[in-house]
């Protein structure tokens, strides 16, 4: 597959936000800023340590690993020599001012939708930052993948260049939302499955995806991004104010920021403003249900799983999956719990959550959910798999069984 989640956990800071700005006061670069935000530019282009926008961010694929290149104002390393219309192709058309064809790493497919006015802003702001010599980090892809003439076939077979046309039929505040999630939060990237050539499969779009995670001492590291639709093992449970709540504050009633999405509100979604939160998840609720439960469990896994369960983890998460306001988050009507690929509840079990470098709300700082402890060392990989096959076939919940060697390769 293309796309990854970026290993470094990069956080750009509201002080450093500000410092990126406090030399402008043009509205098109101001408006470009927000544009950029929403699009979450920063995580993907910035390694920690390194200068923002600089690039160097290593994303393992299923044919190789790509690195974010340098989208500063540089002329040489960046992109301070294309011309508007230069980078108009390479975000409508993934094109580069070369004429070579770019990874959908770089999600090219969902920024062809973006409108002109905002395309226009974008390459304002970009054009005003300070310029960073930072020369690209060559790729390390496999042969044949390493012939980017190949991207060609890719992007006849898979590729629809288009801007976002609103649908008459739905309000404004749906059609802006629609707008956000599709073109420039580029949610389907990660959270829709793919094709043996990496390709969103469009007649699962939002139903679930799996990503990489590069860690520095494990390498590559399978997660999740859980289904966004109306299915009850995606965001059926889930209000509209519960998707808005995890969007900016990074809380609701049934879970808190944690694991992949932390850079995703950290970096992006914490600084839309309430009105743009709520278009998306006015979107997002309206999304039709969709997508596969998999395989269930036996009933002597179910039974093995509900003994661990009761064991480890009824006191805080109560015996009916429920969860309270001072224990611990409701495991029932779980998006993550019942996400198609079991990896990211693999890793927040065995290993303990992921929890973000900074609160991004007051709300989420007061939360008195306990933190939860690792349990590598107290479950063998066969009650492991059994509790966590149980978490997601009970309450209501339908998911896969998750295995012991799906366990074992997570540790």
């Amino acid at each position: 597959m293309f796309v990854v989640k970026l290993a470094p956990r990069f956080v750009l800071g509201l002080s450093l936000w500000a410092l990126l700005s406090s030399a402008r006061a043009e509205p098109q670069v101001d408006r470009g800023e927000y544009l950029v935000r929403a699009a979450n530019c920063v995580s993907c282009h910035t390694t920690p340590g390194g200068a923002v926008f600089a690039g160097g961010v290593p994303f393992a694929t299923d044919f190789g690993t790509i690195y974010s290149t340098n989208i500063t104002p540089d002329k040489d390393t960046g992109i301070g020599s294309w011309s508007f219309d230069q980078f108009e192709a390479a975000m409508r058309h993934g094109v580069r001012p070369d004429g070579e064809h770019l990874y959908p790493a770089f999600p090219y497919t969902n920024f062809t939708k973006i409108d002109d006015a905002d395309l226009h802003d974008l390459y304002a702001y970009f054009m005003s930052l300070k310029p960073v010599n930072a020369p690209a980090r060559p790729n390390e892809m496999r042969f044949p993948f390493n012939q980017r003439a190949l991207m060609g076939v890719w992007k006849a077979l898979y590729f629809k260049p288009g801007r976002y046309v609103n649908d008459a039929s739905r309000s404004e505040q749906w059609n802006r939302g629609a707008y956000l999630v599709e073109a420039l939060a580029h949610c389907s990237a990660c959270h829709s499955p793919r094709n043996a050539l990496g390709a969103e499969k469009t007649g699962a779009l939002y139903t679930g995806g799996v990503l990489q995670e590069f860690d520095e001492e494990r390498g590559p590291v399978p997660r999740a991004a859980p289904n966004l639709t109306a299915a009850p093992y995606g965001l059926g449970a889930w209000s509209e104010a519960d998707i808005a709540g995890y969007l900016k504050p990074g809380i609701n009633t049934r879970t808190r920021l944690m694991g992949t999405m932390n850079e995703v509100v950290l970096n992006s979604t914490r600084y839309l403003s309430d009105a743009d939160v709520q278009a998306m998840a006015v979107y997002l609720k309206g999304l039709p249900a969709a997508g596969d439960t998999g395989r269930r469990p036996s009933k002597a896994v179910m039974e093995l799983g509900a003994k661990q369960y009761d064991i480890h983890c009824g006191t805080c998460h109560l015996p009916t999956g429920l969860g309270s306001d001072d224990t611990a988050p409701p495991l029932a009507g779980s998006a993550l719990a019942q996400a198609p690929d079991p990896s990211s509840l693999i890793d927040l079990v065995i290993n303990g959550p992921r929890l973000p470098q900074e609160a991004p709300s007051s709300q989420w700082r007061m939360r008195p959910w306990q933190s939860m402890t690792p349990f590598a060392q107290k479950l063998s990989d066969e009650q492991a798999a059994a509790l966590l096959s149980y978490v997601r076939n009970s309450w209501g919940n339908a998911a896969g069984e998750v295995k012991p060697s799906d366990i074992d390769r997570l540790r």
